[in-house]
């Protein structure tokens, strides 16, 4: 098998290669780190490299099971390979010492046969709908080498639209799936919450907003990943029971006809590019063409208002996190300006407010189900506009110099005390989420969502569709993406 027939196979094939002894494990290793390596300098997807440990691994034996011997990546944020240092796209994880343990999703996939060979590349824990961290350099997007792969999960995305590995681990918190998936012409489901257990390091990441998952090529790989990631561990305060059918048999069983509401409006209000207009458009006549029925509606619900309630999880999670890695040895000194800026504000924010921002949780949610009381599924972009040049949404540099030095002389806590800094840190969401304002919804409400590449821009570049459908229906989901991987294949869409 040499490197075009390897990128002709998505992750399901190439393991039934090896089953049958078509292929060596050692083979599929071996041309997934030569595509590494001509791809590392120009898209940086990876930021650790675990050669060592994948050859440790086929030395040991892969078993038989359903990915035994395909070549993976996992993602250097709450992916914990015992041993190897998490870095959360961070210089202050340095002084750390690596895990003890596997993260219940890496040791899922380690028992299922994957030969993880490296870690990829994320912004800044994970805090950006771009990868940019300045520990490890920006990732690139394979269809544009001066646009971002998207984020959080960009270098995940970027590894699997190159050709490094027919799928890779990723997660999501407030698109961080979809958004890389959208924009590298990939297939990128958020679980429903509680579907894949975030243990043993967390029982649930960002107050529950946040799941694992993959980013893939085709729809089946997807559902594979499911099967093997799914069902609950022990301490698991949230857990989706493993549904009787595998999620990829459900696939082969027929799908009845739909009743589905679409958007393209922008919750925020911010514009919505004419392409990703487009998109949704074009899904839609594709979609009633398949029989489905198909009329514009959304959840009356205040998207501002939803955008500030997901920045909390910021004001809420980011100090914690500084606070943790500075116990354990780190120093805040390590981190970038913005993530201590974001650390600033939430110190300054009450208890009260946080508490009053996630109680809107369920306000979102009970909105979404009137909306999924009449509509099996709920089509919006993914990605209010093509994926972005790199720099394009960063603070302005005056701006960020001025915040943090109002940060470093104690103003800006003092203010954002005395209620002066609601209007700003408004403003600040609404530019966070301009080009991602569709995704936040699913990861409040825990609802499965999914991005699927059904649109290229009249340049050539992917822009992702999204799908959220009602709590536990990620096999739905699925369902639907199977037969529109059919209608209008992608797989074989690669960067130029």
């Amino acid at each position: 098998m040499d490197f075009n027939d390897y990128r002709r196979h998505d992750a399901t094939a190439l393991a039934a290669q090896v089953a049958t002894g078509s292929i060596r494990p050692e083979n599929l290793l071996e041309l997934a780190l030569a595509r590494l390596a001509s791809v590392q300098p120009q898209l940086r997807p990876v930021c650790r490299l675990m050669e060592a440990e994948a050859r440790a691994q086929l030395a040991r034996g892969i078993g038989n099971g359903p990915l035994a011997g395909v070549p993976g990546l996992i993602k250097d944020v709450a992916q914990d390979y015992a041993g190897v240092p998490t870095s959360c796209g961070s210089r202050a994880y340095a002084r750390l010492p690596p895990p003890r343990e596997h993260a219940h999703v890496v040791r899922r996939l380690l028992d299922a046969g994957l030969v993880v060979f490296g870690k990829t590349n994320a912004p800044e824990l994970g805090l950006k709908g771009v990868s940019d961290p300045q520990a490890f350099g920006r990732s690139s997007n394979p269809w544009d080498v001066g646009r971002t792969p998207g984020g959080s999960s960009g270098g995940s995305a970027a590894a699997v639209a190159a050709g490094v590995v027919p799928m890779a681990a990723a997660n999501d918190g407030g698109g961080s799936i979809r958004i890389p998936a959208a924009c590298c012409g990939l297939v990128g489901l958020k679980p429903s919450r509680g579907r894949i257990s975030a243990g043993p390091g967390a029982g649930e990441v960002w107050f529950g907003a946040c799941s694992e998952g993959v980013i893939s090529r085709s729809v089946r790989d997807t559902a594979l990943a499911l099967d093997v990631l799914g069902g609950p561990e022990p301490g698991d305060t949230v857990a989706l029971a493993t549904p009787d059918t595998p999620f990829v048999a459900q696939l082969r069983t027929p799908l009845r006809r739909l009743r589905i509401a679409w958007s393209a409006d922008s919750p925020i209000g911010e514009p919505v590019h004419d392409e990703a207009r487009l998109a949704v458009e074009r899904t839609v006549a594709l979609l009633r063409g398949l029989g489905h029925a198909v009329e514009p509606a959304r959840p009356d619900l205040d998207g501002r208002a939803l955008a500030n309630s997901y920045l909390h999880i910021y004001f809420g999670q980011v100090p914690a996190t500084l606070r943790q890695v500075v116990a354990a040895g780190g120093s805040e000194a390590d981190f970038e300006p913005l993530t201590r800026l974001i650390a600033t504000l939430g110190r300054a924010t009450s208890a009260e407010r946080l508490t009053l921002e996630l109680l809107r949780w369920n306000d979102y949610a009970r909105s979404l189900a009137a909306l999924h009381s009449r509509y099996d599924v709920y089509l919006t972009p993914t990605l209010a506009s093509p994926p972005i040049a790199h720099g394009t949404g960063d603070p302005p540099a005056l701006q960020l110099a001025a915040f943090n030095a109002l940060r470093a002389s104690g103003v800006l806590g003092l203010l954002k005390r005395a209620s002066l800094l609601d209007g700003i840190v408004q403003h600040m969401a609404a530019d966070n989420l301009r080009h991602v304002p569709f995704t936040q919804l699913a990861n409040l409400t825990g609802t499965p969502a999914l991005s699927l590449p059904l649109h290229w821009t009249a340049d050539g570049l992917p822009l992702g569709v999204q799908f959220n459908a009602a709590p536990g229906e990620d096999g739905l989901l699925l369902q639907l993406a199977t037969e529109l991987e059919a209608a209008q294949p992608w797989f074989d869409r690669i960067p130029p």
